[in-house]
């Protein structure tokens, strides 16, 4: 007696969405839709240290896990580049635990929020803000545990207004002046929404005010062809995210990375079908309108690092070091040499297309910049104080 199977999912794909399942279920709390995304086979996930860089105009920031490769030894690094210098220096928030990673929310010049996820102890996490490139930091206040995303914490009007993200799936409002964060949606309620039936909205991954400084929530969509990105708007959560077409239009699409620099927000969308993956870049301007990007694709293995531009370029390092630059709309992916090696690896966009890799091993930072020759020279190191044993 004979039957008749459906195709199987490509490896490849089936691990990428496998991927981003492991990380947005440790992000919210919650389990991933099983009609969808259960059938892929286990896979190595996207992991909790995603590294990433993102800037303004006046600063790029970088961030990376070093000292240990995992546990109480393991301390999240935060780096500036200033614009007009040419050195990288270690500028993380001072007399905290920074083991389960940092989330930064930019804002201009050379202003951040950072906040600290939790780990260990720490079930809360303290947000520090500092208007002058970290030589001096205030108190914000403390939020709720922070997801392990890039895009957790979101910052506007000069660090005045925050956005916070939890591992729960609690979005959450504060002013920097405040005591306490106010809920304003959690995963349920916006599911609820009707923009969150329209899409199927099933997981949290990213926070962020738009240009305009509208408040944003970035997820996954359960019905293909749909970004869950949704925006406030007349009192109520809206659909706001940009619509793919041609080959993506039936995909699966994960916002991966949401960002607002000084004119545009940039999202990197993951989207994957039965056949087919690739990343899709987008950028709200002030006009509330998208641009898509061409599509990067095949996308057949895990991503390492995210990181995005003042004037949202974007770079994206995969497994085993192959990395891919966007400059930005109209342009198209280009391929770089495999970065260097280390054991956390993040692309920094300082200035367009010169981009500069920070590998990360041990308490040694090394700084490499793509010379016009297509090679990586190393332009600096940087050795990090790493107190081990301090959280033990």
């Amino acid at each position: 007696m004979s039957s008749t199977r459906c195709p199987a999912r490509p490896p490849a794909i089936a691990a990428i969405l496998a991927a981003v399942t492991v990380l947005c279920v440790a992000c919210t709390g919650t389990s991933a839709p099983a009609r969808h995304l259960a059938s892929a086979p286990a896979a190595e996930p996207v992991p909790s240290w995603l590294a990433y860089s993102q800037a303004t105009r006046q600063a790029t920031w970088a961030v990376l896990p070093m000292g240990a490769p995992a546990g109480p030894n393991q301390f999240w690094q935060l780096f500036l580049l200033a614009s007009g210098h040419r050195h990288w220096v270690l500028d993380t928030p001072p007399d905290i635990a920074t083991n389960g990673g940092l989330d930064v929310g930019g804002l201009p010049g050379t202003a951040v929020a950072v906040g600290v996820r939790p780990s260990q102890y720490l079930a809360f996490s303290p947000v520090s803000l500092t208007a002058g490139a970290g030589r001096q930091w205030t108190s914000g206040p403390p939020a709720r545990g922070l997801a392990s995303m890039p895009d957790a914490l979101a910052a506007a009007s000069g660090g005045r207004r925050l956005l916070s993200l939890s591992r729960h799936g609690l979005v959450s409002a504060a002013s920097a002046a405040a005591a306490r964060w106010t809920v304003l949606a959690t995963r349920q309620s916006l599911a609820e929404t009707a923009a969150g039936r329209a899409c199927g909205l099933t997981q949290l991954s990213a926070v962020a005010y738009s240009p305009a400084g509208v408040p944003l929530i970035a997820g996954t969509c359960r019905r293909p062809g749909l970004t869950g990105i949704l925006a406030w708007h007349a009192g109520a959560w809206r659909a706001a995210g940009p619509t793919l077409r041609g080959t993506l239009t039936g995909a699966l699409i994960h916002v991966v990375r949401l960002v607002t620099g000084p004119d545009v927000t940039t999202a990197l969308l993951l989207a994957a079908t039965g056949q087919h993956a690739g990343l899709v870049a987008a950028w709200l301007g002030h006009n509330g309108r998208w641009v898509i990007s061409r599509d990067l694709s095949p996308v057949t293995t895990a991503i390492r690092a995210i990181s995005v531009s003042a004037t949202g370029g974007v770079a994206v390092i995969m497994s085993g070091g192959q990395a891919s630059i966007l400059s930005g709309p109209a342009q198209p992916w280009r391929r770089v040499p495999a970065v260097p090696a280390g054991r956390a690896v993040t692309l920094a966009l300082p200035d367009g297309d010169r981009p500069e890799a920070l590998a990360a091993t041990g308490s040694v930072l090394t700084v490499w910049q793509l010379g016009r020759d297509s090679r990586w020279a190393r332009v600096q190191v940087v050795k990090v104080p790493i107190q081990y044993g301090s959280s033990s």
